[in-house]
């Protein structure tokens, strides 16, 4: 994992993790890199100073993903999973069609900017869900 500092069109500094350089690449050309403050997804790497550390002064990769798979752990355990149906039932949400609960699943980059753009509550989680039949 890496961090970087990144900066918005608007100027915005925000930090997050990457899996590499490669992936933040990938995900910030697609749209799906967006800024903390305004959503902006105009994102790039401002300059930072390398993390060098000393001995003693290792942050291990074991808390990270203890914390990952925690969150995992609860959103699994308190949201019920709706796969590939995640817009319509958000949005069904929304609008009062059905009733409002906890959900997760996948939506297309387009169809997630979307509820966002008219105001769905809706935040991308830091895993995939697992491959499931719905």
């Amino acid at each position: 994992m890496i961090r970087f500092n990144l900066k918005c069109a608007n100027d915005h500094q925000f930090e997050s993790w990457f899996q590499s350089n490669a992936t933040f690449d990938k995900l910030a050309a697609t749209g799906m890199v967006s800024c903390t403050a305004c959503g902006s997804t105009q994102v790039s790497k401002s300059i930072m100073a390398p993390a060098v550390s000393t001995k003693g002064d290792v942050t291990p990769v074991k808390p990270v993903a203890e914390k990952l798979a925690a969150i995992r752990a609860e959103v699994e355990a308190n949201s019920d999973y709706v796969g590939k149906d995640f817009a319509k039932e958000a949005r069904d949400m929304h609008d009062g069609v059905t009733p409002e609960r906890s959900i997760y699943g996948e939506a297309k980059l387009e169809d997630a900017r979307k509820l966002v753009e008219d105001g769905v509550p809706v935040m991308p989680l830091p895993f995939i869900p697992p491959k499931r039949v719905n």
